[in-house]
């Protein structure tokens, strides 16, 4: 079987498409199952479920820009190997996108008011990062997902202890994190320049300061 050929328009109406599906729809995952299944449900007090709610967002939030970030990136992919890391990485950072959903709707919360400004920012920044060379968007992805890392690592300690079934979510999230940070490095990524890796520690710090509330 031949691989098929994408015209630029084509590529640009599919990632449109994935856009449209990622901020307002349900876009397609590998099938996983929710680890939360395994996670028994527990009475959370009002300001349990608040503060629960509020971290489920921001992390619903980075799996709006993780897909935009690997979109744009494979869009502007030099090398076919590449962009089809890229679009796998993306297709399985949908069961996270799902997975937060989901815990949001068992929370009685929503989405983030700005995931269409910050999935549009996050797209222009993958789609620099695949211009830049197929070397240093790897090393993007592998600075983004360490970065990630150290997110779900704070909000595993902030969540309240009681909520079992957000804390197994994040945990697998952690791991599938790693995975793809070690699979970019792997691949030849190489390491981001300090100044680049501060700004993207702020840029992040506005993304989640803004959706913690919204």
């Amino acid at each position: 079987m031949t691989a098929r050929y994408y015209t630029p328009a084509d590529a640009l109406l599919i990632s449109f498409d994935q856009a449209m599906r990622t901020i307002f729809g349900q876009p397609a995952t590998t099938g996983r199952g929710n680890p939360a299944d395994h996670a028994a449900e527990t009475d959370l007090s009002q300001t349990e479920q608040r503060e629960a709610a509020r971290l489920m967002r921001v992390n619903h939030t980075g799996e709006v820009c993780a897909q935009a970030l690997y979109q744009g990136q494979a869009l502007t992919a030099k090398l076919d190997t590449v962009r089809g890391r890229m679009e796998q990485a993306a297709h399985e950072e949908n069961d996270h996108l799902a997975w937060c959903d989901a815990r949001l709707q068992e929370l009685s919360s929503r989405p983030s008011v700005f995931n269409p400004l910050f999935y549009a920012g996050a797209f222009a920044i993958g789609a620099l990062a695949g211009k830049a060379g197929d070397r240093w968007s790897l090393g993007f992805v592998a600075e983004t997902e360490h970065q990630v890392i150290a997110h779900l690592n704070s909000h595993l300690e902030r969540l309240p202890a009681a909520d079992q079934r957000s804390r197994a979510i994040l945990e697998q999230m952690r791991e599938d994190e790693a995975r793809h940070a070690t699979e970019a490095l792997a691949a030849g990524g190489a390491r981001l320049p300090l100044p680049v890796r501060a700004l993207m520690k702020g840029v992040s710090r506005v993304m989640t300061g803004a959706t913690y509330w919204a």
